[in-house]
């Protein structure tokens, strides 16, 4: 089951963000940022308690591609503000799980779950650390490696997120 997060819940689960850590929950929940979670259906044959989430998401919403954290905050806050841009980007910036597979799960019930209630989207990007490992996963799914900056690279998936 996919669910929104509060700002509150978030706090709780920061600290477990392999990435970026250091983000507040106000940042991540505030200014056209969203967190999600993935949670065990309840008909699972192998239970989880419903109250842990399997894997945690960031998504902002955004009217261009961010280079960096800066630029997120830029572009996903001009958004939610009222600025002369719409949003037409969606911006994963960092993923967690807790169980093998569950990331992956998140990111693609996320996709669907946005294809289905934001039609302005028409940008999916990543705004990924700078590791042989992200850069692998991502090109092994069908992304394109976009642009590499100081402290991350940026990769877009030209189709439908499905990883």
């Amino acid at each position: 089951m996919l669910r929104q997060l509060t700002s509150a819940e978030v706090e709780q689960y920061t600290v477990d963000d392999p990435v970026r850590p250091h983000l507040s929950a106000e940042f991540r929940t505030t200014n056209g940022r969203q967190v999600w979670g993935l949670f065990e259906d309840q008909y699972a044959v192998e239970h989880v308690p419903l109250d842990k989430p399997r894997a945690i998401i960031c998504v902002a919403f955004a009217y261009d591609a961010p280079r960096d954290e800066h630029e997120l905050d830029i572009y996903s806050n001009s958004y939610a503000n009222g600025g002369p841009l719409s949003a037409n980007t969606a911006v994963f910036y960092t993923v967690w799980s807790y169980g093998q597979g569950a990331g992956r799960e998140l990111v693609n019930t996320l996709a669907a779950h946005i294809l289905n209630t934001r039609s302005e989207i028409e940008r999916w990007v990543t705004l990924s650390p700078l590791t042989d490992m992200a850069a692998r996963f991502h090109t092994k799914n069908g992304a394109q490696l976009r642009s590499v900056h100081d402290t991350c690279q940026v990769f877009e998936y030209t189709h439908l997120m499905t990883v």
